[in-house]
């Protein structure tokens, strides 16, 4: 099941259950690569924290049988990114892998690209692995400055001068301007 929010609301958030395959997880990490995209977030690090969370349910978390869960989010200024499987009984822990393995090393991306990550308990068999990122505060337009020198100047002919600003009339003596 697929969970979408409008996306002018202040939480804004996306569910859905996967398969416990490697196709899930890649689809995990695509549905949420879409989602981000649509809600205007940046892609990095967040989908790769997505791939990592749900290569791990896909491959520690596997119950034949049973989905796991993909949850994102934003409250605020935090993307939250939760992963929830049926193997409560497997806790992830971080250890360091030998330079030359191949696996080993997803939790401690994770730990490097989150702000805040752990593990939280659900109603049994299930665990959450969960992330935070901080999301940078939106970019207002800056206002236009005025530019002096022959690099600001227009390239082409002019077309036609623009009238001044004016501010508005003032009142008559004694009497203000109502604020209605």
């Amino acid at each position: 099941m697929q969970k979408l929010t409008q996306p002018g609301s202040p939480i804004r958030d996306f569910s859905v259950l996967l398969s416990p395959t490697p196709r899930g997880a890649r689809l995990a990490r695509l549905l949420a690569t879409e989602q981000l995209r649509r809600w205007g977030l940046p892609l990095d690090p967040a989908q790769l924290i997505v791939a990592e969370l749900a290569n791990n349910a896909a491959t520690h978390g596997r119950v034949p049988g049973r989905n796991f869960r993909l949850l994102l989010y934003v409250v605020g200024g935090t993307l939250r990114i939760e992963v929830t499987d049926t193997r409560g009984d497997r806790l992830p822990h971080r250890r360091p892998a030998a330079p030359t393995a191949e696996s080993g090393r997803g939790l401690t991306l994770v730990a490097a690209l989150a702000d805040r990550w752990g593990v939280t308990d659900g109603l049994p068999p299930r665990k959450t692995v969960w992330a935070e990122l901080t999301l940078p505060a939106p970019k207002s337009p800056e206002p236009e400055r005025p530019h002096s020198g022959a690099s600001s100047a227009p390239k082409g002919p002019r077309t036609r001068e623009k009238e001044p600003l004016q501010a508005p009339p003032l009142p008559p003596g004694g009497r203000t301007h109502s604020g209605e």
